[in-house]
């Protein structure tokens, strides 16, 4: 099959630093080629040369066998080459509609007939987004929710290249399960699609051909199946990389008062009496499929949701009416990691410095920037502790790689010195070496006493590091498994409510 993209000899750096060197790569059509690498290596700097964002400093760009020079998207969309990246594109104060527009270089959602409504709403559907309506504002939706329209808004243009940057990073099995078979789809249509996931199990079920990108340059090409998953992690980081999951740590014993429980916990027609005990040194996974609850029990525990039914305990004592300030206050030391770390864990525009003090204002009488507190110096341990790369800690946070961000995330709120540790997706979107730091440094804190729940779309960690894991269905836990009993088939069984002897109905 002829390429249909082809680069050949494509360099590019910023202030004389190189992101991409001499790259030459075929992408073809009716095939779905994966992109791996680590942050850093290069990958969205290719997307943006192939969507039009940035021009090369050398070499060709070849489509249909003609050289192109984009001065713009416009120029790439015109050729039918669309990019999802990884950082959502839409519009959050106009309605879904209106962003499906957009993304088709139409009229506002409003204004167009009939025909072009229903080809939103069939779109929109194709992608898992039937319980989504079309008159929602973005900023309404919940990340989830976002992503199926930022992916929907992507296929509405009918593409020849479909560029997808972790296009399935906040959404449950069942949600990438819709997904995929849209892309295989396309794909069997003629479509060609560049297809980038820091999730292996990923790459596994769609990808046709796989590049391996490192320090900006590219590594390898082969057929999918070819490689080993640790051959490829090698091939990602240079080396051999151990056990991405490292050794679970033995479970607390029953024996053991949890430091946190909650008893009953109803709010709306989300939650429906949920009990949840968490012991020191005990990882807890909640899971599920997409919005049956599991992200709302965070909420809860944190106080976040008001009117909330029900008791949270700590040391077996009712901590009563709770908000983010009471959680993590000294002798109740619960933290939050968001799931949306841009929107909800930093502050973009300002320092690395800054957003590492965030969650310590309310211990701070003098503001941000005044003398430093204890916490500082618990910072500046977390910083090395976690690995943070960075140029100076004044730079703003949004000059960091997805996985440092994550990292200045848990670094903030780490420093506080917490005794219960709330994650949601903590490693949604990160490249594979951060991923392994992260879980490692689970471990440790949870050896070191600290009690942690995460809720995580990604099955591979409630199976490799939780002690027991909570599955969720319609707003109740469907099934409680051992660390023993989870398995993927497990997992989706009782996260469609399909296992013996169910009690939620």
């Amino acid at each position: 099959m002829s390429g249909m993209i082809e680069l050949s000899g494509v360099s590019k750096s910023y202030g004389g630093v190189p992101a991409l060197t001499d790259i030459s790569l075929r992408i073809e059509r009716g095939m779905v080629h994966a992109i791996l690498g680590e942050n850093g290596a290069g990958k969205s700097t290719l997307m943006k040369l192939l969507a039009g964002v940035i021009a090369p400093d050398t070499g060709t760009i070849t489509i249909d066998g003609i050289a192109r020079r984009f001065s713009s998207p416009r120029d790439a969309g015109a050729l039918g080459i669309v990019c999802m990246f990884q950082e959502l594109s839409l519009m959050p104060h106009l309605t879904v509609g209106d962003n499906l527009m957009l993304g088709d270089g139409g009229r506002p959602f409003a204004w167009i007939g009939r025909h072009a409504r229903d080809a939103a709403r069939r779109t929109l559907d194709s992608v898992g987004g039937t319980h989504i309506a079309l008159a929602q504002r973005i900023a309404d939706l919940p990340l989830a929710d976002r992503q199926l329209v930022e992916i929907a808004k992507a296929i509405h243009r009918r593409p020849r290249v479909l560029i997808l940057d972790e296009a399935t990073s906040a959404l449950t099995a069942e949600r990438v399960a819709t997904v995929f078979a849209v892309i295989r789809r396309l794909r069997d249509e003629g479509t060609a699609i560049l297809f980038i996931s820091h999730r292996m199990y990923e790459i596994d079920a769609l990808a046709d051909k796989v590049s391996v990108f490192r320090n900006g340059r590219h590594i390898e090409t082969f057929a999918a199946g070819s490689r080993s998953r640790d051959a490829m992690i090698g091939l990602m980081v240079g080396q051999p990389l151990k056990e991405l999951f490292p050794e679970r740590i033995a479970p607390p014993s029953a024996e053991i008062s949890p430091i946190l429980s909650c008893r009953g916990l109803r709010w709306s027609s989300v939650l429906d009496g949920i009990d949840l005990d968490v012991r020191p040194g005990e990882i807890i996974g909640l899971g599920g499929l997409d919005g049956q609850g599991q992200q709302h029990v965070m909420h809860a525990i944190f106080g976040v949701l008001r009117r909330l039914e029900g008791t949270v305990s700590l040391d077996g004592k009712a901590l009563g009416a709770m908000t983010p300030v009471r959680a993590k206050a000294p002798g109740t030391d619960i933290a939050l990691v968001p799931e949306d770390r841009k929107t909800e864990g930093l502050i973009l525009d300002i320092s690395i410095a800054d957003n590492l003090r965030l969650a310590s204002l309310g211990r701070k009488p003098f503001g941000l920037l005044q003398a430093r507190t204890p916490a500082d110096a618990a910072i500046e341990r977390l910083v090395e502790r976690l690995a943070l790369t960075y140029g100076q800690l004044s730079d703003p946070v949004k000059t960091l790689s997805g996985g440092n961000q994550q990292k200045v995330v848990l670094a903030k709120w780490l420093a506080l010195g917490p005794r219960c540790l709330l994650l949601m997706d903590p490693t949604r979107g990160i490249d594979v070496r951060t991923k392994a730091q992260i879980y490692r440094l689970l471990q440790d804190l949870a050896a070191e006493g600290l009690a942690i729940v995460i809720q995580s779309t990604d099955y591979e960690e409630l199976i490799h590091l939780c002690h027991r894991v909570h599955v969720f269905y319609r707003g109740r836990v469907s099934r409680e498994m051992s660390s023993d009993e989870v398995t993927p088939d497990a997992l989706i069984a009782a996260a469609l409510n399909a296992h013996a002897g169910s009690s939620a109905q």
